[in-house]
């Protein structure tokens, strides 16, 4: 992997992603949707259901963008992040604070691992785990990664 892939693909793909990550915590599916591959195998081990298959990836994506709304703040702080050949990964935090079914939530941090696949040119996700940090178990902190 060269410095350079790395760098196309954080400023392609991941930069595509939080666009489309803000906006299903706004209601809107579609930039999400539009990022994921519709070829098999896809899937999401979320932190509030899972889903196989584009059929079920995609309900998932429009019943969550249905509950999400009034998104005050996104924030992703990559960890790690890689691209060999057509496939790519990233690991980070996701930092939220939005409304469910029009009542504002407590501000929640995820940890999220995405994997990339790249298709006629461009990266698409087939993968996404995520789950809640706990509160005993923090993000890492920059000297923790260091």
């Amino acid at each position: 992997m060269s410095d350079r892939e790395l760098d196309e693909f954080l400023a392609t793909a991941l930069a595509r992603q939080l666009v489309a990550e803000e906006a299903i915590h706004n209601g809107d599916p579609e930039p999400r949707l539009a990022m994921w591959s519709r070829n098999d195998p896809v899937t999401v081990l979320g932190a509030v259901k899972n889903a196989s298959g584009w059929d079920e990836v995609s309900q998932l994506f429009r019943w969550l963008a249905a509950g999400f709304s009034d998104c005050t703040s996104y924030r992703f702080d990559l960890i790690a992040a890689g691209v060999s050949g057509d496939l790519a990964y990233t690991v980070g935090y996701e930092h939220t604070s939005a409304s469910w079914d029009s009542v504002p939530l407590d501000p929640y941090t995820l940890r999220v691992t995405h994997a990339y696949r790249r298709e006629n040119g461009e990266w698409k996700i087939v993968h996404r785990h995520g789950d809640r940090v706990s509160s005993d178990q923090g993000p890492l902190t920059e000297a923790a990664t260091t």
